[in-house]
């Protein structure tokens, strides 16, 4: 296992953070100022989250610490395996790539979304 600490943030962690949600800010911070944390808004999480909270892409897209992941080709085809795009572009990036060997942990306020599928998850409402 890698040392790196890898985090997906679903559209539900995004929107949290824009609201001042503290475990998403703490999150956000060390992303920016601790080496070995990484994290990442894949772009469908990012338009969904934007719709539900206008300016949310925006915000995210431009922190130092959040890299937006696009939607390439590997991704779109990943699609159809979820009930949503933003959860389908989340379950995917946090897959195992050989950037990130042990795969990567989804951050979220719905962790019910993720039973049953193959990811770790980080429940943002303790």
């Amino acid at each position: 296992m890698s040392d790196a600490l890898h985090i997906v943030l679903d559209d539900t962690a995004m929107i949290a953070a824009g609201q001042g949600n503290v475990l998403a800010s703490r999150l956000i911070h060390r992303a920016h100022a601790e080496p070995g944390w990484y994290l990442y808004a894949p772009t469908c999480a990012l338009v969904e989250a934007d719709r539900v909270r206008p300016g949310t892409a925006e915000h995210l897209a431009a922190l130092p610490g959040v890299t937006v992941l696009d939607l390439d080709l590997p991704a779109a085809l990943a699609l159809a395996g979820q009930e949503t795009w933003a959860a389908a572009h989340s379950h995917h990036a946090a897959q195992p790539t050989p950037d990130r060997p042990d795969g990567a942990i989804v951050a979220t306020t719905s962790p019910k979304r993720w039973h049953g599928e193959s990811v770790r998850v980080l429940d943002l409402n303790a």
